[in-house]
């Protein structure tokens, strides 16, 4: 069987896709994208071959590929497009499988599932990224609890951006979940840079069963 974890977050745009892209090239994996919304410009599956440093085979073809940058549900009801989950299966590939979620777990697939329904019926582990800034504690609160009401099993909670070693205190205990890392906001990004901060700010150890 596949090792594979998912990766997702607590709102769109927060860095989810950074930290999928240091996971899948510091544990030799494969990365999968099943729903990109949105084409123009260089996509998530693009940005996770670049910074992760992933032959193309390590890049596996998304299930639906949708032009605008919306909710995935919306995105195809716009462009004729029907998103049937069922079809959503994780792959079986040679090497671990990193997978990542579109926005946060309560995205719309479709107007009768979301994200996190997919993600309790694969039960495959969970890499929560919560921003560090203002509001983060609520927004990382309510996603552990969507997770654990449908049993989804957490990995842990990976926080991007400033540090904000209270906020990140108060999310570990009063959520009851291990902090993986930090990753600082990273200028220039590059591959190598993202490296070295992954193995800096990170407990690589967590995922050590994952590795190739």
């Amino acid at each position: 069987m596949t090792k594979r974890i998912v990766i997702t977050g607590t709102d769109t745009g927060i860095g989810k896709t950074v930290v999928a892209a240091g996971l899948a090239g510091l544990l030799g994996g494969a990365y999968w994208k099943p729903v990109q919304s949105g084409l123009d410009g260089e996509t998530d599956s693009q940005t996770v071959a670049r910074l992760g440093e992933l032959t193309p085979e390590r890049i596996l073809p998304e299930a639906w590929r949708l032009t605008r940058p919306l909710s995935p549900h919306r995105a195809a009801e716009l462009e004729g497009v029907t998103i049937d989950p069922d079809r959503l299966v994780l792959p079986e590939v040679e090497c671990p499988l990193i997978v990542e979620g579109a926005g946060g777990l309560m995205v719309p697939l479709t107007r009768n599932t979301l994200f996190v329904d997919v993600f309790a019926r694969w039960q495959a582990p969970v890499v929560l990224c919560a921003r560090t800034s203002l509001g983060t504690i609520n927004h990382t609160l309510l996603s552990i609890e969507a997770l654990r009401r449908r049993d989804i099993p957490l990995l842990g909670v990976a926080f991007i951006g400033e540090a904000a070693p209270d906020t990140e205190c108060t999310i570990a205990g009063m959520g009851q979940v291990r902090v993986l890392g930090r990753l600082p906001l990273l200028d220039p990004l590059t591959a190598g840079i993202l490296r070295l901060a992954m193995t800096t700010y990170f407990n690589m150890a967590a995922f050590d069963e994952l590795r190739a």
